[in-house]
């Protein structure tokens, strides 16, 4: 991997140390560029709407679906919500999460309607890691489904996908999982770790913009009725007679896109797609083995500053992510930004994310200006 040519590609690194993916990327120059050209040829208001099916073509390849298997959604939290309401909720079934989700990735669970039939239990961390043992201790023959995220958004901490579908699977639950915080950084394959329902925003590590989001449907599930319906979801065939749209039938499509409901911001995949071929160029091996081992140098050097972690020290658990504690976090984050360094304040300490663009030297010198203000 050419580091200093694909650097050339990020125009953030001409003026920021930007270690904040976790958060919303910098856009790269390819997808500028792209949604840049859309603009100018964009006449009329009529849209090119080629931008979505090739988005969805091109995220289907980098976690190992099918295109049929893809709904497009335009952010993670709606891919959540349809996987909620897509599921049958029997009375005093259950859903097994963890205590280290982002809220949203529970939220869908707790309103109302499911709460008289659903029991929400949390795996608990210890002291920031979820053991693959705890969840073997809380699933059971009434669990519908285990939620996770495949890394955590606070401290980085990276689930076994693959073992907590085999822990799901012997009591016939489902797993579903959010990605926004590992695809484009970690390698994802649905087919391998067996996942129901997985789906992700572009904006974080998939280096798009906002609005553009999808959700895989594993293909014994995508056969369910959607909540929410639209004519996107709906047989040609059945939506177009000759002169009026049949209003008169529903007839859903046999794929995931049957989730999907009214019109997409072509814009938004536009530079998703960009987004996605250059992260399926440089490679999901080589962009994960580099993004692993920023977080391992970064480690490395803030232990020997004397920082303490909170982020798992084992290499199957690492990811892009990684916490270490300080004093009034957000006080430092914001002294930090002034000097040209971006991070974020999470769990009572500072929380850095660097993509596989950024540099050791980079990382060197978060560290040391972080011990200055210690």
């Amino acid at each position: 991997m050419n580091v200093d040519k694909i650097r050339e590609l990020f125009p953030v690194t001409k003026k920021w140390v930007f270690l904040n993916h976790a958060a919303a990327s910098p856009l790269p120059a390819p997808v500028i560029t792209a949604v840049q050209n859309y603009l100018k040829n964009s006449l009329f208001h009529e849209e090119d709407h080629s931008a979505p099916d090739e988005g969805r073509n091109l995220f289907a390849k980098l976690v190992n679906a099918e295109p049929a298997e893809i709904a497009l959604v335009p952010n993670t939290t709606t891919g959540l919500n349809i996987a909620a309401n897509t599921l049958d909720y029997p009375s005093g079934c259950n859903v097994v999460t963890t205590d280290l989700e982002f809220p949203t990735v529970v939220h869908p669970w707790l309103r109302r309607k499911l709460r008289p039939k659903v029991e929400v239990r949390y795996v608990k961390n210890v002291d920031g890691e979820l053991l693959l043992g705890d969840f073997e201790r809380i699933v059971d023959d009434r669990t519908v489904a285990v939620v996770v995220s495949h890394v955590e958004y606070s401290n980085g901490f990276r689930n076994d996908l693959k073992a907590l579908s085999e822990v799901a699977h012997k009591h016939g639950a489902v797993v579903i999982v959010d990605v926004c915080q590992s695809a484009g950084a970690l390698r994802v394959d649905v087919k391998r770790d067996k996942i129901g329902f997985l789906t992700t925003s572009s904006y974080k590590w998939l280096l798009g913009p906002s609005g553009a989001g999808f959700l895989y449907v594993s293909k014994d599930l995508v056969k369910s009725e959607p909540v929410f319906v639209g004519y996107e979801g709906v047989k040609p065939e059945v939506f177009e007679s000759l002169e009026l749209w049949n209003n008169r039938e529903l007839e859903f499509v046999e794929t995931a896109s049957r989730f999907e409901t009214g019109g997409l911001s072509s814009l938004s995949y536009v530079g998703a797609s960009a987004a996605l071929k250059m992260i399926l160029e440089v490679g999901a091996s080589e962009i994960e083995k580099r993004v692993t081992g920023l977080t391992e140098h970064l480690t490395e050097r803030l232990r020997k500053e004397g920082f303490k972690l909170q982020t798992s020290d084992a290499a199957e658990h690492r990811s892009g992510i990684v916490n270490f504690l300080v004093n009034d976090p957000r006080g430092k984050v914001e002294i930090l930004g002034k000097k040209g360094i971006v991070v974020s304040a999470r769990m009572n300490g500072v929380r850095v994310s660097p993509h596989f663009y950024n540099t050791e030297e980079e990382l060197d010198k978060l560290v040391k200006e972080t011990k200055k203000l210690s």
